[in-house]
C-alpha cells in the first residue's frame, strides 16, 4: 500500500483520531497519508472522487494503479489486500476485484460473495438466509459486481467510467458500477480468500446520516429501481419500466399486508421518485452509452436467473403462511418463559449463538426421508387421502339435501352479494347470505368454477378439520402440561374431531354450513388462545385473527357469533368476580371484545338488512336449503343430527370416555372447563329446540348442527387431556392391571375414528345426487335464461290436499338464493291470484301473471284433472308440451313486463359494501404477522 486517503464526512465521535492513530502505526511516511474532513451531506461517490483528488495519479510505465475502497464500518482481515493483489496478478484481465464479506460482530455469517441483481431490482447475493462460512463459496469467479466495502479497482477503469454515480448517494452504487464495467467489457472477480468484516451500519439503521434519514428502505429501493432502469438493454427497457412500476405497487400491497406501513410508504415514494422523473433515467442511460467503449458486452449471464424473483415471492408467501398459522402455536411456551425469564437466556447460553440457525438450516434437508420415517405424518396424509376417497360423492356437481344447484358462474354470486333487490319469486330485498362473498371470491380464483367451490368445501373440510384440530390440541396440551400431549393422542383427537361432520350426518345431508363451521371452529379456538399470550401486540393480533375466523364461520352458521358473544360475556363476567384487576387493563379485555364486536362490521351488508327487513330468523338458521333437524336428547349426546349419521355406539363410546376423563386429578380443572363449555352448548341447544321459527313458507326450529359440533369437540379435548394425565401417572406407577386397563381403553378409543372412517368408506347413504330432479321441461328452462321476466309458475298438489306454488326464474334456485326465498315474505296478492287460477281462472288473472313476469304455468305430476280442465278452457293460456305425460303445462299468451322484477337499489347498500371491504382489509392487515427487515444486528426477515 503506497498511499492512504481518508475522507471523513464530519464524524460526531472520535473516529477521526482513531484513524490517525491507526495509520501512524502502519509505518507509512506521513506524506503518504492524507486525511480530510468534508460536510456530512457528502455522498459516497463524491467522497471517493474527493479522495482520488487528494491522491493524484502516479506516472508509471505500463504499471496499473489500483484503488482499494473501504468503508468506515468495514474491518478487513490482515491478509485481505494481499489476497486481492495476488488474484489481480494471477488474472491480469480483471479490472475489479472484491473480497468475501462476513458479518460483524458474529464474524461467521456470510453477507456477500459477489453481487448481482434480479429482474425486479432485488439485490441478490446467492446465499441462503443465515448461511455461515464453511468454505463452500471459496472459488474465485466472475460476478456482476462486488461491494465497495473492500473493492479493489484499477484507477484508469474507475475514472474512465466516471466513477461512482452521484444519483446513487449511498446505496446501490456498487451494482451500478459493476454493471457499467461489464457493459464496457471489463471483468469483475470475487476473491473469497480475501475477507472483510462489514457491520452494514447504514443498511441496518444503526447509523442515521443526512443521506438516509429515517427512510433507509426508500434509499435502497430507489437505488435498485434506478440502477435497473439505467443499465438494462434498450430492447428490454420498456418492459422493465412497466414491470418495476407494477411490481413496486404489488410490493406496497404486500408490505401493508404484513403491517410494515413505513416500508410500504418508502416503496411507494421510491417508485414515484424514479418513474415520476423519466428524463433523469433517460439522461443516465445516455451518459452510460457515451462512456461505453465499443459494442456493449452481453451481461445476461452475470444477472440473476429470470425465475429467481418468483422463487423469492414463493418463499415470502410460504414464510407469511407459516407465520400466520404458527402465531398461536407457541403461546404456552411464551407464557412459561414470561413466568421464568431467565430460562430462555440460560438455554441460549448453553446452545451458543450459532446453533439455532445451524439447526434451522439442517432441518431443510432430507425432508422426504423424514416424512417416511415419521409415522404421525404418514398417518395424517393417509387419513387425508382416505377422507377424499370416502367423500367421492362430492366430486362433480352435487345437489340434494341442504345443497341447491350452484349458479352458472361466479358473476351470479357477485351480483347476488352486491345488489339489494333480487329478482327471485316476485322480487325481494332480503339480503343474500354472508357466505356468498367467500364463495364468489373462491369461484373467481378458480376461474369461475362455482361447482369446484362447493365440491372442494365438502371434499377438503375433513382434512382441514384434522389439521386445525391437530394444532389446537398441541397448544392446549402445552398449556396444561409443558411436555405437551403424546403425538399419538393428538393424532387420535384430530382424526376423531375431523370426522364429526360425517358421523353427525351433516356431510351426508349436504349441510355445508355445519361442515364449514366444523372445519373453522378449531382454527378459531386456536386463534382465541392468543388472548392469553403475554405479549400485548400478539394479543391484539389474535383478536383480529379470531374476528376474521369468527366472521367466516358466522357467514355459514350465524349462531357461531351469537354463541361466541355469550361465551365472551360469561368469561368476562367470571373474570370480574375472580380477578377484577384484569378488567381494568384494556389489553386484557380488549382483544376478546374486539373479536366479537368486529364480526357484525365484517358482515354488515348481510346483518343490517337482515334485521331491517324482518328476516331476523336467519340468525338462527344455517347455510343451505332449509332442512328439518331431527335432533333428540339422545342425538345431542351421541352427536347425531339425522338418519345419515354414523351408528350411535360411536357417539356413546366418546361420551363414556369424556366422563372417565374427569377421574384424573391433575387435569381435572381443564377437563371441567371443557364440560362447562359443553354444558353451555347443551343448555343453549335445549332452549333453541323449543323455539319455533314461523317462516313465510314453513314453521321450523333453529339449526342445532353447531352445538352438536361443539359438544363433540369439547368431549374430544376432554378425553385427550384426561388420557394424558392417566398415561403420565402410569409412567410413575405402572401396576400390571392398570396397564391392561390402559390398553383396553386405547383399543376402545381407537375404535371411534377407525370405525367412523370405515363406516364412511363403505356406506352409500347420503342425500347428495348428481342430477337435481325437476318438473320444468328443458325448453322452459332455456327460455327462463332469457331474463327474469320469463318465469315459470310451478303448481304442486291438488284441490283436496292443498296447493303449493313456486316461481322458477333464470337458472332456477341456486346456492345462496334458496335462503333468500326461505326468508322472503309471502306475496299475498300472488297467493290470491294462484288461488283464483286453480279454482276459477279468468283472463284477468292470466294477464296479472304476465305482469308479474310469468311466461309458463306448469301443473306438476300428478296433475289434478279438475285444475287442468279449467286451465285448458281459460283464455290467454295456450297448452304447452311437457316431458312427463302426467305433467301439464301452459304458455301465458300475454305481453311480459320486462320491468316486473325491478326493485330499488338504495345508496346505503353501496356504503355497506365499502365498509365491509375496508373492514376486511383492515382486519387482514391487523391480523397478519409483522414481517419487517431487521435493521439491527441481523439479516433480513
Amino acid at each position: 500500500m503506497d498511499r492512504v486517503a481518508v475522507v471523513d464526512t464530519t464524524s460526531r465521535d472520535d473516529s477521526l483520531e482513531l484513524v490517525r492513530d491507526g495509520l501512524a502505526d502502519t509505518g507509512l511516511d506521513s506524506s503518504s497519508i492524507v486525511v480530510d474532513v468534508v460536510p456530512g451531506s457528502t455522498s459516497y461517490p463524491a467522497a471517493v472522487r474527493h479522495g482520488l483528488g487528494l491522491a493524484p495519479g502516479l506516472a508509471a510505465d505500463g504499471d496499473d494503479e489500483w484503488v482499494w475502497l473501504l468503508h468506515d464500518d468495514s474491518n478487513p482481515a490482515p491478509t485481505a489486500l494481499a489476497e486481492l493483489l495476488a488474484a489481480a496478478e494471477e488474472h491480469p484481465d480483471a479490472a475489479i476485484l472484491g473480497p468475501k464479506l462476513r458479518e460483524w460482530p458474529s464474524l461467521r455469517r456470510l453477507l456477500e460473495v459477489g453481487l448481482t441483481i434480479t429482474g425486479t431490482g432485488h439485490r441478490e447475493t446467492g446465499l441462503e438466509r443465515g448461511e455461515y462460512d464453511q468454505g463452500q463459496h471459496d472459488a474465485v469467479r466472475e460476478v456482476l459486481a462486488v461491494n465497495t466495502a473492500g473493492m479493489l479497482v484499477r484507477r484508469d477503469v474507475l475514472e474512465s467510467l466516471g466513477g461512482l454515480d452521484e444519483e446513487l448517494p449511498i446505496f446501490g452504487n456498487d451494482i451500478d458500477f459493476g454493471w457499467r464495467a461489464a457493459l464496457a467489457g471489463h471483468r469483475t472477480l470475487v476473491v473469497p480468500q480475501a475477507v472483510v468484516f462489514h457491520a452494514e451500519a447504514a443498511h441496518r439503521g444503526v447509523r442515521r446520516t443526512p443521506l438516509t434519514g429515517r427512510h433507509t428502505h426508500y434509499q435502497e429501493r430507489r437505488a435498485a429501481l434506478f440502477t435497473s432502469l439505467a443499465n438494462v438493454s434498450s430492447r428490454g427497457f420498456a418492459w422493465q419500466y412497466v414491470r418495476l412500476f407494477l411490481g413496486s405497487l404489488l410490493r406496497v400491497v404486500g408490505y401493508l399486508g404484513v403491517r410494515s406501513v413505513g416500508e410500504a410508504l418508502d416503496e411507494l415514494a421510491a417508485v414515484l421518485s424514479v418513474h415520476g422523473r423519466p428524463r433523469q433515467v433517460l439522461a443516465a442511460r445516455r451518459q452510460r452509452a457515451e462512456r461505453r467503449v465499443g459494442e456493449p458486452a452481453d451481461v445476461r449471464r452475470l444477472l440473476a436467473p429470470a425465475w429467481l424473483p418468483y422463487r423469492h415471492g414463493l418463499d415470502f408467501v410460504a414464510d407469511l403462511a407459516s407465520a400466520a398459522t404458527s402465531q398461536a402455536a407457541d403461546v404456552a411456551e411464551r407464557r412459561r418463559l414470561a413466568q421464568a425469564p431467565g430460562e430462555q437466556a440460560a438455554r441460549d447460553q448453553r446452545r451458543g449463538p450459532v446453533e439455532d440457525d445451524e439447526d434451522a438450516y439442517l432441518t431443510d434437508t432430507g425432508m422426504v426421508a423424514r416424512f417416511f420415517t415419521n409415522p404421525v405424518a404418514v398417518v395424517l396424509v393417509l387419513f387425508g387421502v382416505l377422507a377424499i376417497l370416502a367423500g367421492r360423492e362430492a366430486f362433480g356437481s352435487i345437489t340434494g339435501g341442504a345443497l341447491s344447484p350452484v349458479p352458472e358462474s361466479a358473476g351470479d354470486w357477485w351480483r347476488l352479494h352486491t345488489t339489494a333487490w333480487h329478482p327471485l319469486g316476485t322480487g325481494t330485498d332480503v339480503p343474500a347470505p354472508a357466505y356468498v362473498l367467500p364463495f364468489a371470491l373462491a369461484a373467481s380464483l378458480l376461474l369461475g368454477s362455482t361447482g369446484a367451490v362447493v365440491s372442494g368445501l365438502m371434499l377438503l373440510a375433513v382434512p382441514f378439520s384434522a389439521w386445525g384440530a391437530w394444532r389446537l390440541l398441541e397448544v392446549v396440551g402445552r398449556l396444561v402440561d409443558p411436555r405437551g400431549l403424546p403425538r399419538w393422542l393428538v393424532v387420535w383427537g384430530a382424526l376423531t374431531y375431523a370426522l364429526v361432520p360425517v358421523t353427525s350426518g351433516a356431510w351426508g345431508e349436504g349441510r355445508f354450513g355445519t361442515v364449514a363451521v366444523a372445519a373453522l371452529l378449531p382454527w378459531a379456538a386456536h386463534a382465541a388462545l392468543g388472548f392469553v399470550d403475554p405479549d400485548r401486540d400478539r394479543r391484539w393480533r389474535a383478536a383480529w385473527r379470531t374476528a376474521l375466523l369468527l366472521a367466516l364461520g358466522a357467514a355459514f352458521v350465524p349462531g357461531l357469533w351469537l354463541f361466541a358473544l355469550l361465551a365472551t360475556a360469561v368469561v368476562l363476567g367470571a373474570a370480574a368476580v375472580i380477578s377484577p384487576r384484569l378488567l381494568r387493563e384494556r389489553d386484557s379485555w380488549g382483544p376478546p371484545v374486539t373479536a366479537v364486536a368486529a364480526t357484525p362490521l365484517l358482515l354488515a351488508p348481510w346483518l343490517l338488512p337482515l334485521l331491517t327487513t324482518g328476516a331476523g330468523s336467519g340468525l338462527l338458521l344455517e347455510a343451505g336449503r332449509l332442512t328439518v333437524d331431527q335432533v333428540t336428547f339422545g342425538g345431542l349426546l351421541t352427536g347425531r343430527l339425522n338418519d345419515f349419521g354414523a351408528p350411535d355406539w360411536l357417539g356413546i363410546v366418546l361420551g363414556v370416555l369424556a366422563v372417565a376423563a374427569l377421574l384424573p386429578r391433575s387435569t381435572r380443572v381443564p377437563v371441567v372447563i371443557c364440560w362447562l363449555v359443553a354444558l353451555a352448548a347443551a343448555l343453549v341447544s335445549g332452549v333453541l329446540s323449543h323455539v319455533s321459527l314461523d317462516l313465510p313458507s314453513v314453521t321450523t326450529r333453529p339449526s342445532l348442527g353447531l352445538f352438536v359440533v361443539i359438544l363433540q369437540g369439547t368431549a374430544i379435548v376432554a378425553v385427550a387431556l384426561g388420557a394424558d394425565a392417566y398415561l403420565r401417572r402410569l409412567e410413575e406407577h405402572h401396576p400390571a392391571w392398570q396397564r391392561g386397563v390402559a390398553a383396553a381403553l386405547a383399543v376402545v378409543a381407537a375404535a371411534v375414528p377407525l370405525g367412523a372412517l370405515g363406516w364412511w368408506l363403505t356406506t352409500p347413504d347420503n342425500a347428495m345426487a348428481r342430477d337435481d330432479e325437476t318438473t320444468v321441461p328443458v325448453y322452459m328452462q332455456q327460455s327462463s335464461l332469457l331474463g327474469p321476466e320469463h318465469g315459470v309458475l310451478v303448481v304442486d298438489g291438488s284441490v283436496e290436499d292443498g296447493i303449493t306454488y313456486r316461481i322458477r326464474r333464470e337458472d332456477g334456485t341456486t346456492v345462496g338464493e334458496d335462503e333468500v326465498l326461505t326468508l322472503a315474505e309471502e306475496d299475498d296478492d300472488l297467493t290470491g291470484e294462484v288461488r283464483a287460477l286453480v279454482s276459477a281462472p279468468t283472463p284477468g288473472v292470466v294477464a296479472a301473471l304476465g305482469d308479474r313476469g310469468v311466461e309458463y304455468v306448469v301443473l306438476a305430476s300428478p296433475a289434478d284433472g279438475r285444475i287442468s280442465a279449467r286451465l285448458d278452457a281459460t283464455a290467454g293460456l295456450e297448452q304447452a308440451s311437457a316431458e312427463d305425460r302426467s305433467t301439464r303445462a301452459w304458455r301465458v299468451d300475454r305481453p311480459l313486463d320486462a320491468a316486473a322484477l325491478d326493485g330499488p337499489e338504495p345508496w346505503w347498500r353501496t356504503a355497506l359494501l365499502v365498509v365491509q371491504a375496508l373492514a376486511v382489509l383492515a382486519a387482514i392487515v391487523l391480523a397478519a404477522p409483522t414481517v419487517r427487515q431487521r435493521r439491527e444486528g441481523g439479516s433480513r426477515d
